[in-house]
């Protein structure tokens, strides 16, 4: 094979690389949008029909997220009992997941590590999301609060 056209043909390798990635960078997209727009309309069904003196729709949004994340991984995985592409695993489970909720992600990688008898790192995953979380949220209050005034 002549140079130019192995170097075209490499070329034109790496250019389908790269369509592949943004291909792959549009469907999470696409699937953030969709679980964001879910979590908007569950939200506020939640808060129509029980009322918003407790965050009732944030907590079943995680706790539904995290249930279908978990299920979703497990029944896509390696040894689960359907198969599919890595692009819809990457679709469903940071796209609709992630978009639904960030929390489904959180208690599958602690689900993940406490079966990998990583009790320790499970447990400070779980306190320090927690209180980093409660941290973050409360510092953003309070420079939202200073700029209000």
């Amino acid at each position: 094979m002549p140079h130019s056209s192995h170097r075209r043909l490499e070329c034109r390798r790496v250019e389908q690389h790269r369509i592949g990635k943004m291909q792959n960078y549009l469907w999470v997209a696409i699937g953030g949008a969709l679980g964001s727009v879910a979590r908007f309309w569950c939200s506020g069904a939640v808060a129509r029909h029980i009322g918003e003196t407790f965050p009732w729709g944030t907590l079943l949004i995680n706790v539904l997220g995290s249930f279908v994340i978990g299920f979703f991984a497990t029944a896509t995985g390696t040894e689960g009992r359907w198969l599919v592409s890595p692009t819809l695993r990457q679709f469903f489970m940071i796209g609709v997941c992630g978009g639904y909720t960030t929390f489904s992600s959180f208690s599958l990688q602690t689900l993940n590590l406490a079966g990998e008898g990583e009790w320790l790192k499970a447990s400070g995953n779980i306190l320090g999301s927690v209180a980093l979380c409660l941290l973050g949220v409360w510092l953003g209050h309070l420079l939202a609060e200073s700029l209000n005034r």
